[in-house]
């Protein structure tokens, strides 16, 4: 009853600590929170850059679709899906719940919280506090008295205690600088981290293996595409060494029966020895030209007796308006 009574009498001591301030003005923090971020910035550009890349061969295949055949455009619009998802993929591997972000942001945390905890853990006990509050977590503080903030108590004790880890040595000096900041986890923690990492090795293999199949299958259609290609390649050199080797067996049948005519047209002729291929061929020629001369020249004697009648129904007007 006494110690209850002195408790009521005293009051209850409440305080308050605003994590967010404190991690604000722990510089272990901030650079390897810089770091994070920037390697979170670097992943992103290059996520951007792929999406762009594939929107691009959206596009370029939007406009070549008049120009390809339905089996070409399924083979590109396949491998184009299989960019994106590998993509996305990848892009859940960095940023998804249990992405790399979230698991380096949490071993970024861990040690800063573990260490203010057993600052308000110590403050709690020395001073005896009977609640202590974090001002940037999920309660709602509607109000909150300078005098009972505990976050500068709070960032002094970690200072100081870094700065006694610190004083220890100098070869202790430069591996602290060295030293990652890596979360002390226990037995249950590390058992629950351990099966996240097997789950996430077991999805990137699943992964991988689709992948390869995938590959597979696209390489065994580009290999069937291209015996297409050179089978059709084939069939068309056979026509068109059919088509040349039936054009040279009608001109041969064309010369074969121009030195026929040409041997009928001599055969009542005496020679002394029969004539050759080419010959035949010489004469059927100059007999052609002759006949050709002949024309042109029945045509040049058309024309002058057609101009000479015309003068002279002329000359005849002319005489009859005199």
């Amino acid at each position: 009853m006494s110690a209850l009574s002195l408790h009521a009498q005293r009051g209850v001591r409440i305080g308050y600590i605003d994590t967010e301030y404190i991690l604000e003005n722990v510089p272990e923090y901030q650079e390897a929170s810089a770091q994070l971020d920037a390697r979170a910035q670097k992943w992103k550009n290059e996520i951007q850059g792929k999406l762009s890349t594939v929107a691009q061969k959206r596009k370029d295949l939007s406009n070549e679709k008049a120009l390809l055949t339905q089996e070409l455009i399924d083979e590109r619009q396949e491998d184009i899906d299989f960019e994106e998802n590998e993509i996305l993929d990848y892009q859940q591997k960095r940023f998804g719940p249990n992405g790399d972000l979230f698991i380096q942001k949490r071993s970024l945390m861990q040690p800063i919280q573990d260490q203010i905890f057993s600052a308000v853990q110590d403050i709690a006990s020395g001073k005896k506090y009977d609640f202590i509050f974090d001002k940037s977590s999920d309660a709602v503080m509607l109000f909150s008295a300078k005098q009972y903030d505990l976050s500068e108590q709070i960032l002094r004790s970690i200072k100081r205690t870094s700065k006694r880890t610190q004083a220890q040595s100098k070869a202790a000096r430069k591996e602290a600088e060295n030293e990652e900041l890596i979360p002390e986890i226990n037995e249950e923690k590390e058992a629950r981290e351990k099966a996240l990492e097997e789950k996430k090795v077991a999805r990137e293999s699943a992964i991988e293996k689709a992948r390869q199949e995938k590959l597979a299958a696209r390489e065994a259609k580009v290999k069937a595409s291209e015996e297409r290609r050179r089978k059709i390649l084939e069939d068309r050199e056979k026509a068109k060494q059919s088509k040349l080797e039936s054009r040279s067996a009608t001109t041969e049948a064309i010369v074969t029966e121009g030195a026929g005519d040409l041997q009928k047209a001599t055969a009542d002729e005496k020679v002394a020895e029969p004539k050759t291929r080419e010959q035949l061929i010489e004469e059927n020629r100059q007999r052609k030209l002759k006949e050709r001369e002949e024309r042109k020249k029945a045509l040049e004697e058309r024309k002058r007796k057609i101009l000479e009648d015309r003068q002279k129904a002329k000359d005849s007007i002319n005489a009859s308006r005199k």
